[in-house]
Formats: C-alpha cells, structure tokens, sequence
C-alpha cells in the first residue's frame, strides 16, 4: 500500500457487491471502507477522513440522495459518486443538485468506478441511461422516468410509491428490476 492512500467511503447494502468492489479498489492502492446502512455511512464520515465517497442509490429500501448535503457539510471537498442499477434522468439530476460529483449505472468495473470517481464533472452515465435530445423517448422510457421520479418523490419508498401509482408493490418491483431499451 501507498504510504498516504486515497481513503474511499463506501456505502452499498450489498455484502457480495461490497466485498468485491472493496478488494478490487484495494488492488488499486485505494483504502476502502465499508458502510452498509445511512447511520453507518454517517458515523464514518464523523469519525475518519475521506476523499471519495461510493453511494448505492438504493439502500435497502430508502434512497442515499440524502446522504449528499451532510457529506459534503462534514467533508467539503469530498467527492462523491452515485453507483445504482435504477439510473434515470431524474434520479441523476437530483443526485448532481444535491452536489453529487458523478453518477454511474450498474453493472460497472473497478476501472469504471475509479474513472468515474476521479473524474469530476465529466459524467460518465452512457447515452443508453439517458437519451438523446434528437431521439423521443420510448414508451417503455417515458414509464421508466415517471416511475423513477415518483420513487424520489417518495424517498425511495417502493410501498408509498405504489400506492401513488395506483399499482400493486410486486409489479412496481418487477419493472423497477427491468431497465427499458431505446427505441
């Protein structure tokens, strides 16, 4: 290891995806530590230093977007990247607000989330996560972001969710899992 490694905060409620993840950026002389739950994450970052920070968009069930505004009090020049397999425009745009500095869909690479992570202000999320301006958005894509803008509206909560789209929670669970083509 490097005598003053870039110290990583990852916040991932999946133990599998973290244990990879953290061994994979560990090869890459990067110090990772692992939260699996907001309060974690949150007693951290009050108690160590970090220059990046790695967030699940979707931690067990509520929504890491409101992890951002206390990183960034307690740790201003913190850079913090989104990692979630539920991208859409919105959940983008509101992580950026919220002072996000790069937004990634999953499935990504070590080396993805590195370039990402290191890479501030250039976004790497691919034109298939958000779609062009010259191309309409498919049916599919238009149900996919009222869905996604829906779920942010209720902090990620898939039960309030449902029942504000008037859909039962397996269904909503189903298309949350499915992320639609273009065109």
């Amino acid at each position: 290891m490097l005598d003053n490694p870039q110290r990583i905060l990852l916040v991932e409620d999946d133990t599998i995806f973290a244990e990879v993840i953290t061994r994979s950026l560990e090869k890459r002389k990067f110090l990772v530590k692992h939260a699996s739950s907001s309060e974690e994450a949150l007693a951290l970052i009050q108690s160590e230093g970090f220059e990046y920070a790695i967030l699940d968009l979707n931690l067990g069930g509520e929504t890491s977007l409101k992890l951002i505004p206390p990183l960034k009090k307690i740790i201003s020049d913190i850079q913090i990247l989104i990692l979630t397999g539920y991208a859409s425009i919105a959940t983008a745009v509101e992580a950026i607000k919220l002072g996000a500095d790069n937004y990634l869909a999953k499935p990504a690479d070590a080396d993805e989330i590195v370039f990402a992570m290191t890479n501030k202000n250039r976004p790497t999320t691919d034109d298939s996560t958000i779609s062009n301006a010259g191309q309409p958005m498919s049916i599919g894509q238009l149900e996919w972001e009222h869905i996604q803008r829906v779920l942010m509206a209720n902090d990620g909560n898939i039960s309030a969710t449902s029942r504000q789209l008037k859909m039962h929670r397996r269904t909503l669970q189903r298309k949350l899992q499915k992320k639609p083509k273009l065109n």
